[in-house]
């Protein structure tokens, strides 16, 4: 099959995998869920018949393996994540493992032999839907998962995931920009220097509960109006930050009624930059902030930290290997950051990393309005396909 037909069936994949889902109407697939467990059976056959040895680990990890006929071989990683955030698009994610899968395909084809294993992984959990805790999926795969995960999480078997350290060499993740640089360059793909580190954290507002109508304004100890006020905060004091950003993407609030003054808002906070000190000074000012708006209401706070990822870096030499292939397409080698975080953050504590951003429509990510050209995926395929290529060229005489 040639690269042509490859990408379109690759587009085809993506529609039948989008249409897994475990709510109607939307796209929606969360750690261990039923949905995961379908589109784990359904990407492993596409693995199978791409002529990889195809397994489900203990996390639910889905590993697709090309084994190398070198004794001794040490395993580069290929892949991405295949849960979804709530309502998810078709892309952020699966283009990766699919794209991974097709470039093995398109070299096993051409009767490629390596010097080394090739393992397309399709991760369980990088969303962090079902538990409020990202990366389960490589987390587990890595090592790194603490006693902290853990009560977090139903399914404690996933430890048993853990792969020896020192058998993976290196890792590579083709995946959507979810921004729009790309798309503004007219550019079908970039190369990432870093990901961006992530604070995320849980906030509670406590207050007291009180009748709408009989509760004088100055009296009152609402844990709404406080929470409101700290996410007008959170904006500000994010965009102060120069290059910084933060999130309230969840906000609930106990006992709704409209006749009640609300006692308790529960919210979620997600900090990011490049930059760990100011990324954590904003963490510090927004929690100097929240302090002061509980003192000044009448509330009680609650600041805890769900999950923190330091800023990664990718390792310069896979970056300039996919520096290499995107220049030899005759292409602009834009290198740029990611704002998003990615299974590759949790690799990189065991192995090199290297990421391959795909343009997306209007840079538009976790919604159903997710949209990437034919063509621009058919060039990602080319150049992860000339990426193995090169890093075997690179380094058979040190495997």
């Amino acid at each position: 099959m040639g690269l042509l037909d490859l990408s379109r069936q690759l587009m085809r994949r993506c529609d039948d995998l989008g249409a897994i889902s475990e709510e109607r109407g939307q796209l929606t697939r969360t750690f261990a869920s039923p949905a995961m467990r379908r589109a784990n059976k359904l990407v492993g056959s596409w693995m199978r018949a791409a002529g990889l040895q195809v397994r489900e680990d203990a996390a639910f990890n889905l590993l697709g393996r090309w084994e190398s006929k070198k004794r001794g071989a040490k395993t580069f990683l290929l892949g991405s994540h295949l849960d979804t955030v709530r309502n998810a698009g078709k892309y952020d994610g699966p283009l990766g493992v699919l794209t991974a899968i097709a470039a093995v395909q398109l070299l096993r084809e051409r009767r490629v032999e390596l010097p080394f294993h090739v393992e397309v992984v399709g991760f369980s959990d990088e969303e962090g839907v079902r538990y409020h805790t990202t990366y389960l999926g490589s987390r587990a795969l890595a090592g790194t998962l603490t006693a902290a995960d853990l009560a977090h999480v139903a399914e404690k078997q996933i430890v048993k995931a853990r792969r020896p350290r020192g058998e993976f060499f290196g890792y590579a993740e083709v995946h959507i920009e979810q921004g729009p640089v790309l798309e503004e360059k007219n550019l079908p793909v970039g190369v990432v220097t870093a990901v961006a580190g992530q604070s995320r954290l849980q906030v509670e507002f406590q207050g007291a509960a009180g009748h709408a109508g009989t509760v004088p304004m100055k009296q009152r100890r609402d844990a709404l109006a406080g929470a409101a006020e700290f996410i007008l905060a959170v904006e500000a004091i994010a965009a102060d930050g120069a290059g910084t950003v933060a999130t309230v993407g969840k906000l609930s609030v106990a006992h709704g009624a409209s006749n009640v003054i609300p006692g308790h808002a529960l919210l979620t906070l997600d900090v990011r930059d490049q930059r760990d000190s100011q990324r954590l000074a904003v963490v510090r000012a927004l929690r100097a902030k929240a302090k002061a708006i509980c003192k000044q209401r009448g509330l009680e706070l609650s600041w805890k930290p769900v999950q923190q990822a330091a800023a990664v870096p990718c390792d310069k030499i896979l970056t300039q290997i996919f520096s290499n292939c995107v220049a030899q397409r005759g292409l602009e080698v834009l290198k740029l950051p990611s704002g998003a975080g990615h299974d590759a953050v949790v690799l990189a504590a065991i192995c090199p990393v290297a990421m391959l951003f795909v343009r997306c429509k209007k840079g538009i990510s976790h919604n159903p309005a997710e949209s990437v050209k034919p063509a621009d995926v058919r060039v990602a395929v080319e150049v992860l396909a000339d990426f193995i290529l090169r890093l075997a060229k690179n380094c058979s005489g040190a495997l």
